[in-house]
């Protein structure tokens, strides 16, 4: 007798694409679907109003959302649309006492407004703000992966990242964290698997231990 398949959606970081899953494994008795960001409808559209429009995007019941930084906090919002298995973010936030305490600073004096598309845009200015790297290797990676170029995407996205007013962390969330994050420091974040030397991109660069973290939490719940 055949088991039915356990549905995972995907949501990718700000400005990636799917493409910075491929390198994740899991076994058959998964099936997986990556989404890719919807364009806002202006820069204004609250995020829950967005968020329901990504949700309708997934078609199982009782699915499991996977989401990386900001996609983390965007699985998290579909959550309250949807009745997921489990809700596992990786590199990104539970709530707002989990952004540090430069990203606050970002935040309060909207330094943002100074540089946000336009950096995005620019893939070696992006690569060096974001990750402090622009060896050739890497801006062909950011080049490949980091595709979403849309400007009122670009805009909505930094903003909902720095002004999500989650309060308190939803239940039933795992978090899976880098101790080398350099975009949500780990110094601030509570109650996570922690990944030895993960960076923000470690979706990518250590896929095979994020693999089996969400493998063997997702075999707990059977």
């Amino acid at each position: 007798m055949e088991t039915s398949k356990t549905h995972i959606y995907f949501v990718p970081g700000l400005a990636a694409s799917p493409d910075i899953f491929e390198f994740l494994q899991f076994p058959d008795e998964f099936e997986l679907h990556f989404l890719e960001w919807l364009i806002p409808f202006t820069e204004d559209e609250p995020i829950e109003v967005y968020a329901k429009r990504m949700s309708e995007l997934v078609l199982e019941e009782n699915p499991v959302l996977v989401g990386v930084s900001f996609g983390g906090i965007m699985v998290q919002e579909m959550s309250k649309f949807l009745k997921p298995k489990k809700v596992i973010i990786i590199s990104s936030i539970k709530s707002r006492n989990e952004l540090s305490k430069s990203l606050k600073f970002i935040q309060k004096l909207k330094i943002y407004e100074l540089f946000p598309s336009k950096v995005i845009e620019n893939i070696e200015l992006f690569s060096f703000f974001a990750f402090g790297n622009t060896s050739k290797t890497r801006l062909k990676l950011y080049k490949k992966y980091f595709s979403v170029r849309d400007r009122k995407y670009l805009n909505w996205s930094i903003y909902n990242v720095l002004h999500w007013q989650q309060s308190k962390p939803l239940e039933n969330v795992l978090q899976i964290h880098g101790t080398y994050d350099a975009i949500f420091s780990y110094k601030y974040i509570q109650n996570c698997i922690p990944v030895e030397k993960g960076t923000h991109i470690m979706v990518i660069n250590k896929a095979k231990t994020i693999s089996k973290i969400i493998t063997d939490s997702l075999k707990m719940l059977k």
